[in-house]
């Protein structure tokens, strides 16, 4: 959608809309089915409640770390969904530092030796939007599901605390290529606020209360003007990473140019001390003749 029109559907991955698609208990079967398309058959999730988003540290030192969403399955497993918008510095030290205080938040304030450590399954789940992964390497994988396993046999070592990182930049395939309801999901995330109405390819139940949730014209004054806000955050932060982009790429081209010269300045040097005449110089090395005179 370009800026300043009005689109038929809000985008998903707004604070706004990811909240208002995922984050309500009327809209819960939603989340459910993203979470079970996520995890592949490895777990189904049957039903959820959700928790509150805020968790207060332990002393005033450590501070209240707030959660996009957060969320308990009915067999106890732990759910954070982030949204990241912009590349954030020790991203996978800080997803690792959000699962880590879930876990850290079960034991009890006595009666450890009772509790016995009965730690419930806990999973981070990021939406990358419109940036790579930290050190991906340059890979066009658009779904990294990380656990702790054996560095040398690939052996699972521990199951039940995974990160699942999407790079929606990466997800590419086109409405003929969407052959599981992942795919539609992803597709859907990365697409919905460009579309006009519900796709033929993606017409199932689900999809359908999605995008009528999601319609912009079913939202009051105070949600159109909350939805604008979050759409223009989401737009300034995209502006300042691309001019970040733009920035470091012309730094590059400086420092090329800057070391051009100078390898230009040091040949010129020798052919001066050699005694070649000071047009040739200048036609072989592309610098002035001003420049050469100057050379000591």
């Amino acid at each position: 959608m370009k800026q300043g029109a009005t689109p038929v559907f809000i985008d998903p991955t707004t604070d706004f809309g990811f909240k208002r698609i995922f984050g309500t208990e009327a809209n819960k079967d939603l989340l459910i089915s993203f979470l079970n398309e996520l995890f592949r058959g490895r777990k189904v999730i049957e039903d959820l409640y959700y928790n509150k988003n805020e968790h207060v540290g332990d002393t005033e030192e450590v501070g209240t770390v707030i959660f996009d969403l957060t969320c308990t399955a009915s067999d106890g497993e732990q759910f954070i969904i982030e949204v990241q918008r912009t590349p954030q510095t020790n991203l996978k030290k800080r997803m690792l530092y959000y699962g880590s205080k879930l876990i850290a938040d079960q034991a009890p304030k006595g009666n450890r030796r009772g509790w016995g450590y009965t730690i419930s399954e806990v999973y981070v789940i990021v939406l990358l939007d419109g940036f790579p992964m930290p050190d991906g390497n340059s890979s066009t994988d658009y779904l990294h599901d990380i656990c702790l396993c054996n560095r040398d046999s690939g052996e699972v070592f521990y199951e039940h605390l995974g990160f699942i990182y999407i790079e929606l930049v990466n997800f590419t395939k086109g409405e003929q290529e969407l052959a599981v309801d992942l795919d539609r999901w992803l597709h859907v995330l990365k697409n919905m606020s460009k579309m006009d109405k519900l796709p033929t390819y993606i017409r199932k139940p689900v999809f359908e209360k999605l995008f009528a949730i999601a319609a912009y014209s079913k939202l009051n004054k105070e949600e159109r003007d909350m939805y604008d806000a979050s759409l223009k955050n989401k737009w300034d932060a995209e502006s300042i990473r691309q001019t970040a982009i733009l920035e470091q790429k012309k730094a590059r081209e400086r420092g090329r140019a800057e070391g051009r010269k100078e390898g230009a300045i040091a040949i010129a040097r020798d052919m001066k001390k050699d005694g070649i005449a000071v047009d040739q110089i200048a036609k072989f090395t592309k610098l002035t003749v001003e420049e050469i005179e100057e050379l000591k």
